[in-house]
This record gives structure tokens, sequence and C-alpha cells, in this order.
């Protein structure tokens, strides 16, 4: 198989160069290869390496600063995997695409499914749902994973946020009003190669991986809010005792993005369609943190 992976320097991009190896040939693109602010550019690229799967990780994930730059936004995150799923179909590639918890407006109250209405209530937000629809549209094998609160040991992210924080302040206020569940990057690049080596495995041509083709929500299990990840952060980081966490509201920090209140995603689909079930999102945390450097 000719993987072609795109954002290999991103949070989940580094991870699935890493673990991806074992299905094929990849061909593992940054930015200065593919360039999704310039969509045009991108499909001389997947015409020269011609791949079977072309595995977009790659994203303007900047929430706030989306706001001020919402062409950039969309053009990256809607625009260009609309250029990438036309390419794929003139090859005869399949797709695997990653969504977001934000397309969401979380007034719900119990875990979103694949089906639910998007409603989304930021430019980021808007961006994301855009390249879904751009993938869908596109009448290729594809898979879209939606998946929520990103984090690594790589970049910024909510954990290194809070790891510096915790070497600079002696208290650190963190809102407790919004739900969902953290999702380590590495559990989804290990997730992903696992369902794709399964579609391998059970068939000789590239099509069989995408038998389920649609939209399937990927995130840790369990829930908890901003609050509760960061002192369990600091906890297993070793920090607790000398970092005081302390709650707060969302209208106590503003933000340029407005963030869904509730955005659980159900893992129900996934489970029943791959028979994949996803780590509780302590025992994420707790590995992530296992592999940093010592």
């Amino acid at each position: 198989m000719r993987i072609l992976l795109a954002g290999k320097n991103g949070q989940v991009g580094w991870e699935l160069n890493r673990s991806l190896s074992k299905l094929g040939t990849v061909f593992a693109m940054g930015r200065e290869d593919m360039d999704f602010s310039k969509p045009e550019t991108l499909r001389p690229v997947i015409q020269d390496i011609r791949p079977d799967i072309i595995i977009n990780a790659a994203a303007y994930t900047a929430v706030d600063k989306a706001e001020s730059e919402p062409d950039l936004a969309m053009t990256i995150n809607g625009i260009a995997p609309g250029v990438i799923a036309k390419e794929a179909k003139k090859i005869g590639a399949t797709v695997i695409h990653y969504s977001t918890d934000y397309v969401f407006d979380g007034k719900a109250t119990s875990p979103y499914n694949e089906e639910n209405p998007t409603y989304p209530l930021s430019v980021y937000g808007n961006s994301k749902l855009a390249g879904e629809q751009a993938v869908t549209q596109a009448g290729i094998p594809h898979i879209i994973f939606r998946t929520s609160w990103v984090y690594s040991l790589r970049g910024g992210n909510f954990l290194t946020t809070i790891q510096k924080l915790a070497h600079t302040r002696k208290q650190i206020k963190v809102v407790d009003d919004q739900t969902g569940t953290p999702t380590s990057a590495r559990a989804i690049a290990e997730s992903t190669t696992h369902i794709l080596g399964q579609g391998l495995n059970a068939g000789t041509t590239k099509s069989s991986i995408f038998s389920h083709p649609g939209i399937f929500h990927i995130s840790c299990g369990g829930e908890t809010n901003w609050f509760g990840f960061a002192k369990t952060i600091l906890k297993l980081s070793g920090l607790s005792e000398d970092t005081e966490v302390t709650p707060i509201p969302t209208s106590e920090y503003p933000t340029l993005a407005t963030r869904p209140k509730y955005s659980l995603l159900s893992n129900k689909k996934l489970k029943q369609v791959f028979h994949h079930e996803m780590p509780p999102w302590q025992d994420a945390l707790q590995e992530c943190l296992g592999s940093a450097p010592k």
C-alpha cells in the first residue's frame, strides 16, 4: 500500500508517521511539501505519488485566531480537503480525514452521535464542517474521524500549556463548565492504524478498508471538564503539590471563539462497525506522559 500522509509535523500527523509504516510505504508530507493555504499546489503532489490512501492530518487549528482569519481557516480546513478528495477520485485513491467536536453547538445533554445535526459556533468549527462536506460530496471511499480535545507532548496544546504554567505560577485558573473528553494524538493515530490494518487483513483490495464509509467519532472514553483535565495533568506529571488549580466559569475566561459547552462524542458506531474501543482518557493521558523523555 502507498499511503500519502499530509500534516506529518502536527500532533496527530507525527504519531501517524510512526504507526502507519507497518501497513505500507508512507509518503509523509509537511507544510513545505503540501501547502494547504494554496490548495492548487496539492494536485501535482498527489498525481506524482499516486497513493492508494490519502490521510489528511493537516489543519488550521488556531481556534481563536481563526475568528480574524476566516478566509485562511476556510481555505486550509474547507477548500483544501475538497481538492484532495477530487484528486483522490481521479486516481482511485481513498481518503481518511479528521474533524472535530466543534462542529456541534454544545446544547446536547447526552453524547453526540454521527447523525446529530451540526451547528458550529465558531469560524474554526464552520471551516471543519466545510471540510467534512467537501470530502463526503466527492463520491469517493472515505472515513471522516471526528475527535475532541486533542493533545500530545508536542507543540502548543492544553497539556503542554498547563505543564508550562505550573513551572511559572502558583495558581492556575481553569474553566470548569465545558464538558468533553481529552483525546491523545497517539490514541487517535494508533486507532486509525488498527482500523486500517483490519481492513487490509480482511481483503486484498484497497477498497475493502472502506466497506463502511462515512463519519465516525473517535474520542477517548469517559468525560471531564478543562478543570478536571488540568488537575489530572498536574497530578500525573508530579506537579500538583506546587500549583493550585482554581475552577472558574467560562464567563470569567472570555475567548474570541465560542466553544461548545458540551461536546461529548459517542463512540458507539466505531465499536459496532470496527469492533474497536477507545481507551479511557485517563489511561491515554498516563501513556502519553509516560512516553516523555526522562
